[in-house]
């Protein structure tokens, strides 16, 4: 599932439907030491990429921007705030610069926020202890009109103490660790985004442009985020949740555990039985025993687990080969290729035949056609009898 969303809480109308804004909704993303660059830098890009739109719709309409009437101010007042104005160093290495200060963020400047961001990075413990960001997150929650993170950002929101019973997402290597440090939420572990209400909350670092694009959706239309995306070459929504990303990082996160090893012979034999008796009788356990460990250790049950490398592995076999689907399907474990097709939908959002359609990898080409493969050379040297 790419992302979910509870209905938004009442409220003054602002979206698309209610004519053009004229005012720009002032965003305020705050910021720390080692916060994550593309949490920051990702989600504004795209918010930025809707005023570049409206100040030169001329060259956005290769991209299907046409613009309405009065559509030709700024739709965001983009604004960094840390705890000094000025430098202030990521986890990248890189220097972004803050705008203001948090002493500038009195009752009067929050009063005017629109959508608060929190973004996340290596940074983050150390920002859930510092009184200064808890404050400055705190107190512009309590008036914007929505509320977003990205990333690990989800926690310093829950230790500011503005989600309290709501519904969220993170990095889904984390997800366990919000769910036990914050028991009132209920943490979405495989979304890209999720929305609750006025709150808004993304998985891993590129997600956050994901959730930038919805809230353009919500506040200029859909044909204004279908040109931000296609100029970008991002999914308007992007196929398959966090699961997808991927059984090979689940089964390293894994790897020192009791369920490490069995997670690996997994993605090795995805041809083999990997019913949950036949895991069970490998790993000597029982299958309760398998299954409250295979739980406990990557987050997925076994068969979720089994699904996703086996999913991985067709796609990798759509990539690279011109093997038919049914060929395909029967090689990654699946009994036949409807079976595989309804996997597909369920972990990657799209068909099989349109995966490949999308990212069949193209040959490379040499001055006299197409270099072989090293498939390709195989089925040349030893031809089939």
């Amino acid at each position: 599932m790419t992302h979910t969303t509870t209905p938004p809480t009442p409220g003054p109308a602002t979206g698309p439907t209610t004519g053009i804004r004229t005012e720009p909704r002032r965003v305020l993303m705050i910021a720390y030491p080692q916060v994550q660059i593309l949490d920051i830098t990702g989600p504004l890009e795209i918010l930025a990429g809707v005023n570049d739109a409206r100040r030169n719709p001329t060259s956005w309409a290769p991209d299907g921007y046409h613009p309405r009437p009065g559509e030709d101010g700024p739709a965001y007042e983009l604004t960094i705030a840390a705890q000094t104005p000025g430098a202030f160093t990521t986890t990248s290495g890189l220097q972004l610069v803050a705008d203001i200060g948090f002493d500038a963020l009195t009752d009067a400047y929050l009063d005017g926020v629109h959508t608060l961001m929190v973004p996340g990075g290596d940074g983050t413990t150390q920002a859930m202890r510092d009184p200064a960001v808890l404050d400055a997150v705190a107190r512009a929650g309590a008036r914007a009109v929505r509320i977003a993170s990205v990333c690990t950002g989800t926690f310093i929101l829950a230790r500011a103490g503005l989600i309290n019973g709501r519904r969220v997402t993170t990095h889904w290597n984390v997800a366990g660790v919000l769910a036990d440090m914050f028991p009132t939420l209920t943490v979405d572990a495989d979304s890209i985004y999720v929305r609750d209400g006025d709150v808004w909350s993304s998985a891993g670092v590129t997600a956050g442009m994901d959730l930038a694009l919805a809230l353009v959706e919500e506040d200029c239309g859909r044909d204004m985020a279908l040109a931000v995306a296609r100029r970008h070459v991002l999914f308007m929504i992007r196929p398959g949740g966090q699961s997808q990303f991927s059984a090979q990082l689940v089964a390293q996160h894994a790897a020192k555990g009791k369920i490490g090893a069995i997670a690996q012979w997994v993605l090795d034999n995805v041809a083999q039985d990997l019913s949950v008796p036949a895991l069970a009788e490998r790993a000597h356990m029982s299958e309760r025993t398998l299954a409250r460990a295979f739980v406990s250790e990557t987050g997925l049950t076994p068969a979720r687990f089994v699904e996703v490398a086996r999913v991985e592995t067709a796609r990798r076999h759509l990539e690279e080969t011109a093997s038919d689907t049914e060929t395909i399907a029967w090689a990654c474990g699946f009994s036949s290729a409807e079976h595989m097709r309804r996997a597909f939908h369920r972990r990657v959002g799209v068909s099989p035949a349109d995966y490949r359609a999308r990212f069949r990898r193209m040959p490379v080409m040499g001055p006299h056609g197409p270099v072989p493969t090293d498939a390709g050379l195989a089925a040349r040297d030893h031809p089939a009898a």
